[in-house]
C-alpha cells in the first residue's frame, strides 16, 4: 500500500506535468531554467528520487517538444541541455535508450544542419552526440548509420566558432575509436574536410588524421594529394599540420598497397615536386622517399627519373 509520503510525491510531480503541459513558451522557458540550474550534475538514482520514479514521464515531454520545434530553434539550447542531464547522468543508459529509441540521435544530426539555428545551440547538440558516441560501439554505430559522419563533417567546415569546432574534432576522434566497422568512413570523411576554406577545420582535420591514419593502416590514395595542395595555404597553422603529417611520409608509402602504389607511380600525386615547391617557404626540408641509404636511394630516384615521374636530381653530397 502507497504510504503519505510516497502519495504526496507523486501528486507533486503530476503538478509538475501538468503545469508543463499546461504552460506556454515563456512559463515552458522558465521551467527548464530552474530545472537546469537544480539538477545538473545529478546521478539517474537521483533524478528518479526528484521525479519520484517518473524522470522518464519528463524526458519523454522534452524529446516531443524537441522534435516539434527544433527547426525554429524556440528555446533549443536549454532543450538540449535538459535532455544532457538525463544523457550525461551516472547509470543513464535507460535515459540514452528512450532518447533514441524516438530518432533522438537523428533529430540532432538534423539540427547541424539548420542554417537559421543559432552557432550556441549547434554546440549543444555536438555535446549530445559525444555523450551518445562515448556509451558504447553500438551508439557509435547507429550515429554512422544515420549518415552521421557527413553531417558531422559538413557542419565543422562550414561552422564559425573555434571553439564549436574543437568540440566537433572530439566527437570525430570518438567516432574513430572502438568503431572498427565505420572507422574507414570517419577517414575518408576527415581527407574530404582537407580542401574546406575554414583554416581551423583544415587544422583540427590534419590532426585527427594523423590518429586515423595510424588506426586505419592502409594509406588511402587520395590522401597525400590533398595533404599537398594543403600546403599551399596561407595560413601558418595548417601548414604546420601537413608539414608534420608528412614527416612520417616514409609510413604512408609502407602502407599503401599495389594498386595505390601504381596511382602514385602514375604521377596522380607528384610527391617529390610539391614538397620541393613548399620547401622554400615552410623553411624545413622533407624528402618524401622510402628510409633507403644512398645507394639505394639513387637508385630509387634513377627510376623514377626514366619514368618522368620526378625532376632529375644531383647525387648527395659526401
Amino acid at each position: 500500500m502507497t504510504s503519505i509520503k510516497e502519495q504526496a510525491a507523486i501528486s507533486r510531480l503530476l503538478s509538475f506535468l501538468q503545469e508543463w503541459d499546461n504552460a506556454g513558451k515563456a512559463a515552458r522557458n522558465n521551467i527548464l531554467k530552474i530545472f537546469i540550474e537544480s539538477n545538473q550534475g545529478k546521478t539517474a538514482p537521483e533524478l528518479e528520487q526528484e521525479f519520484s520514479q517518473g524522470a522518464s514521464l519528463f524526458l519523454v515531454r522534452l524529446t516531443t517538444w524537441l522534435r516539434i520545434t527544433y527547426m525554429t530553434g524556440l528555446c533549443l539550447e536549454k532543450i538540449l541541455r535538459s535532455i544532457g542531464i538525463f544523457l550525461s547522468a551516472v547509470s543513464s543508459n535507460r535515459y540514452l535508450v528512450e532518447f533514441l529509441e524516438v530518432g533522438g540521435a537523428l533529430t540532432l544530426l538534423e539540427i547541424l544542419g539548420l542554417e537559421k539555428i543559432k552557432e550556441e545551440d549547434k554546440k549543444e547538440s555536438i555535446k549530445l552526440l559525444q555523450i551518445i558516441a562515448n556509451s558504447g560501439r553500438k551508439y557509435k554505430e547507429l550515429i554512422c548509420e544515420s549518415y552521421g559522419v557527413r553531417s558531422i563533417a559538413e557542419f565543422l567546415a562550414k561552422s564559425k566558432s573555434e571553439e564549436t569546432q574543437e568540440e566537433v574534432q572530439v566527437l570525430l576522434d570518438s567516432l574513430l575509436h572502438g568503431n572498427p566497422k565505420y572507422q574507414n568512413q570517419v577517414y575518408k570523411g576527415l581527407i574530404a574536410l582537407l580542401p574546406c576554406v575554414s583554416p581551423k577545420a583544415q587544422q583540427l582535420s590534419l590532426q585527427t588524421l594523423r590518429t586515423a591514419q595510424e588506426i586505419i593502416g592502409t594509406t588511402h590514395p587520395s590522401i597525400v594529394d590533398c595533404v599537398l595542395k594543403v600546403l599551399g595555404t596561407m595560413h601558418l597553422e595548417v601548414q604546420y599540420e601537413a608539414l608534420f603529417f608528412l614527416e612520417s611520409a616514409e609510413d604512408l608509402y609502407r602502407k599503401i598497397d599495389s594498386i595505390q602504389a601504381d596511382i602514385l607511380a602514375a604521377n596522380k600525386v607528384n610527391v617529390t615536386k610539391a614538397l620541393h615547391f613548399h620547401r622554400g617557404s615552410s623553411g624545413r626540408d622533407f624528402t618524401f622517399l622510402p628510409d633507403l641509404d644512398d645507394s639505394n636511394q639513387m637508385e630509387y630516384i634513377t627510376a623514377m627519373e626514366e619514368e618522368g615521374k620526378v625532376a632529375p636530381q644531383a647525387p648527395p653530397k659526401h
